[in-house]
């Protein structure tokens, strides 16, 4: 069977399966469970993005330190490659992590450097969570590259093992992470299916997130946006292609509400699919020269009901504890109520961040 989409019921699948309908969900396990993922970034013009992910999801309920107690104490989620997911989830990431690199490059410098791959393991077993600086380098050949990783050999291997396996990040201390041998991260009896069952049951898993996606892809930095075979196949009116489509969403109620996005959140985070399904055009803007930025350094897309209808161009001051909005880019005629939806979000956005005021500049 090939389902015969409308742009309209393809974008409501899509807002349905990333929880962004109304009411809101209610536990962060939940949230993480669905989307698979939280992916960690360093930029925090707002918030962090993680945070900012799962706010945009439960609103007030979500606390930051939720996330970090399900990370570090309860273990229900675990972080690799700077994501954040499911520990039930975590057989199906290190299902291939012997075969970890593929590339020969690394393989040789794993290979050059196997004492200092034991060194390491063998510091981490005697005194637990270590971050980078506490471990010492006494690597035989330093890792060589034209970007910000030359000679850093330490986080490197760390890194390498991540992928392998053998090590695990047990915490953080702000952004600094803490390593630790990996049987003391993830559960002892932590069932690791095979290759080919682990990927299968990704694209599953991928596809449930996303409601709505093309069997392949271009590639999107850290997670695939496509499926190969999951779901069931899809056309859309309007659109060139077949899509896949997770049949769990196809019913037809639907309760939309306002939200203010991530730039990295999942709903915009495949920019072509973006602009196929919800005709929204957007690029973060923040490695741009202020002069050629459009929409701000770090705008926050704008989901009402289902469309994308603009973006938020604002950043948290917190010594002046507001929430400084510089413009609402309307890509639409926003309705008094659609104004007044916004400016609800906003002021909830504030609050959540402990803020005292929104401020328009």
């Amino acid at each position: 069977m090939q389902h015969r989409l409308t742009k309209a019921q393809a974008r409501r699948i899509a807002v349905r399966a990333q929880m962004l309908e109304a009411p809101r969900p209610t536990e962060l396990l939940d949230v993480v469970q669905r989307l698979t993922l939280l992916q960690i970034d360093p930029t925090a013009a707002v918030a962090p993005n993680a945070d900012l992910v799962a706010w945009s999801r439960l609103g007030a309920a979500h606390r930051p330190e939720h996330l970090k107690q399900a990370l570090e104490q309860d273990r229900t989620l675990f972080e690799l490659d700077a994501l954040v997911r499911p520990m039930v989830h975590a057989g199906l990431y290190l299902a291939d992590a012997a075969d970890w690199p593929s590339r020969e490059k690394q393989r040789a410098w794993l290979r050059d450097n196997d004492r200092f791959r034991r060194d390491i393991l063998d510091l981490l077993g005697s005194s637990g969570p270590s971050s980078s600086r506490e471990i010492p380098d006494t690597c035989a050949v330093p890792w060589a590259s034209t970007g910000w990783t030359n000679n850093r050999n330490v986080t490197q291997m760390l890194e390498f093992l991540m992928m392998r396996g053998e090590v695990a990040i047990a915490g953080r201390v702000g952004r600094e992470r803490l390593w630790d041998l990996a049987d003391r991260v993830y559960p002892r009896d932590l069932e690791i299916p095979s290759v080919e069952e682990a990927a299968r049951r990704r694209n599953e898993l991928r596809l449930a997130a996303l409601g709505i996606a093309r069997s392949k892809r271009r590639v999107v930095p850290k997670e695939p946006t496509h499926v190969v075979e999951a779901g069931e196949s899809a056309v859309v009116e309007g659109v060139k292609g077949d899509w896949r489509v997770d049949p769990a969403y196809l019913g037809d109620d639907f309760d939309g509400r306002t939200a203010l996005l991530s730039p990295f959140d999942r709903l915009v985070h495949d920019r072509v699919r973006t602009l196929e399904l919800f005709d929204f055009e957007y690029t973060l803007e923040m490695y741009k020269p202020a002069a050629q930025r459009r929409w701000g350094y770090y705008a926050l897309p704008i989901l009402h009901e289902d469309r994308l209808v603009g973006k938020v161009d604002a950043a948290s001051d917190r010594k002046a504890s507001v929430l400084r909005v510089n413009t609402i880019h309307e890509d639409v005629r926003f309705t008094r109520a659609m104004n007044e939806s916004v400016q609800a979000e906003l002021e909830d956005l504030a609050s959540w961040l402990g803020l005292t005021a929104v401020e328009s500049t």
